[in-house]
C-alpha cells in the first residue's frame, strides 16, 4: 500500500484506513449496486493518495457583468483505493469511507 503525502499531514481518520488496510462505507447512503461490488464488512484498502484540484479564476467583464474576477478555490482530497470483490480497483474519496473493525 503506498501513502503519497504531498503538502500537509494524513487526517487521523484516513491513517486508521491505511493503517488497518480495510475500510467500510461511512453512509448508508451508497447505491446498493455500488456497494454490491464490494465485501460487507471489510474493504480491502490498496492504496492512499492526497490529491489537489485546482481551481478556477475567470477574469472576464462580458461574461459576468459587475463581477470582474470570479474564482473556485482549490480543493484538497485525500482518495482511496479499494479492491472489489472481483479484484477491481476503484478510487473513492476518503469522506465515504471509515475505518473497518479488525478481526
Amino acid at each position: 500500500m503506498t501513502n503519497e503525502l504531498s503538502e500537509g499531514k494524513m487526517p487521523d481518520r484516513v491513517a486508521a484506513i491505511a493503517k488497518r488496510g480495510f475500510a467500510i462505507w461511512a453512509d448508508a447512503d451508497i447505491e446498493e449496486s455500488l456497494k454490491a461490488r464490494f465485501d460487507d464488512k471489510r474493504i480491502p484498502v490498496r492504496g492512499v493518495r492526497h490529491v489537489r484540484i485546482w481551481g478556477l479564476q475567470v477574469d472576464d467583464e462580458k461574461a459576468i457583468p459587475g463581477l470582474e474576477r470570479t474564482s473556485i478555490p482549490d480543493e484538497e482530497i485525500w482518495e482511496v483505493n479499494l479492491e472489489a470483490r472481483d479484484g477491481s480497483r476503484f478510487e473513492f474519496d476518503s469522506q465515504l469511507l471509515k475505518p473497518a473493525e479488525v478481526d
